[in-house]
C-alpha cells in the first residue's frame, strides 16, 4: 500500500518522540495503536496513523497520512534512478537498514512489554509465540488464533 513505508519499523522512533520525548501520546495508547493496526485492513504501519490521532486528533492523523505518503511518491522515481546506476550499494543498505530495523525494534518491544503483557500467564503466553514463530514449524495464523483464545482466558486486571 502506499501509505506504508516499513510497517513496525518506525515504532521505536515514534515512541521516542511522542512519548518519551514529547509526552504527547502513553506508551498504552501506543500498544492500543499498535494492535488496532494489524487487525484492520491496509498497511501495518497505519499505527502512525493511530499515534497521530491520539496526539492531536483528526488533524494529527491527517498530517501523518501526507506524511507518509509523500516519500514513497517521491522514492518511486529516486529508487528507478539509483537502480539504473548502482544496484549493489541500494541493496547494501537496504540489509543495513533491515538490520538496524530489528535492534531497534527488539529494543522497543522491550520498553512496551510491560505495559503491553503486565502479567506473568501473558508473559508465558507471549514468549511461548516468540519460540513457536521462530521454530518456523507453526503458521502465524496458528500463533494469532491460539493467543486470541488464551489471551481472554488469562487475564487478570
Amino acid at each position: 500500500m502506499w501509505l506504508s513505508f516499513s510497517g513496525f519499523a518506525s515504532l521505536p522512533v515514534i515512541r521516542e518522540e511522542l512519548v518519551v520525548a514529547r509526552a504527547v501520546i502513553t506508551d498504552q495508547q501506543l500498544n492500543s495503536g499498535s494492535a488496532i493496526s494489524p487487525a484492520s485492513p491496509g498497511p501495518l504501519g497505519l499505527y502512525v496513523v493511530m499515534a497521530g490521532y491520539f496526539a492531536a486528533g483528526w488533524a494529527g492523523a491527517l498530517v501523518v497520512v501526507l506524511a507518509l505518503a509523500s516519500p514513497a511518491v517521491l522514492v518511486v522515481a529516486t529508487v528507478r534512478l539509483v537502480l539504473r546506476q548502482q544496484a549493489a550499494p541500494v541493496r547494501g543498505a537496504c540489509s543495513a537498514i533491515v538490520l538496524a530495523s530489528c535492534v531497534l525494534m527488539a529494543a522497543t518491544s522491550t520498553q512496551l512489554a510491560a505495559d503491553a503483557i503486565p502479567t506473568w500467564p501473558l508473559t508465558a503466553l507471549a514468549l511461548g509465540g516468540v519460540v513457536a514463530l521462530a521454530s518456523g514449524r507453526v503458521p502465524p495464523v496458528v500463533v494469532i488464533l491460539a493467543s486470541a483464545a488464551m489471551g481472554p482466558l488469562l487475564w487478570r486486571p
